[in-house]
């Protein structure tokens, strides 16, 4: 039986992991589009400033796996200029009781049946990007792959 598990264990990574950073298009070099989406606090400025903005669900294992790394670049970096933008497709309630446990320091908007991530081409989440100040898109991928140094580049 524990073998039986630790396969399927392993098969639902390998496919977390294909599905987790794919996005059929390729965004780098491209102008972040509008983020039509409504916001659970403040409306973040994003305009000039260096972002990351990040695809996810309160029930993607993945997803919830990230938020505390988020949680620290958002903490490392606001002060820099950094905006964090989680967007989700679901409502607002789902959202609120999911933060009463998981909380989430970083702007939290939702994507009312998710045009937004439709319009990326996210196929997989959690899926991220990171955005420089000119508003072009630098980085994408896995935010558990996002590297430190591509954050600092767009904050010079």
């Amino acid at each position: 039986m524990k073998i039986h598990q630790t396969i399927i264990a392993a098969a639902v990574l390998a496919v977390t992991s294909l599905t987790a950073s794919a996005a059929p298009k390729d965004w780098i070099g491209k102008q972040l589009p509008d983020l039509k989406v409504t916001y659970l606090a403040a409306t973040p400025d994003l305009k000039g400033k260096p972002a990351i903005v990040e695809f996810w669900a309160t029930w993607c294992p993945p997803c919830r796996a990230s938020i505390p790394h988020l949680n620290e670049l958002h903490k490392k970096f606001k002060d820099k200029g950094l905006a964090v933008v989680g967007i989700t497709d679901e409502d607002k309630q789902t959202v609120t009781k999911f933060q009463k446990g998981v909380p989430m320091d970083y702007s939290v908007a939702m994507d009312k049946g998710g045009k937004l991530s439709k319009d990326f081409g996210i196929r997989g989440i959690p899926h991220a990007f990171i955005v420089g100040k000119d508003g072009k898109i630098v980085w994408e991928g896995h935010p558990m792959t996002m590297k430190e140094a591509d954050i600092e580049k767009v904050l010079q």
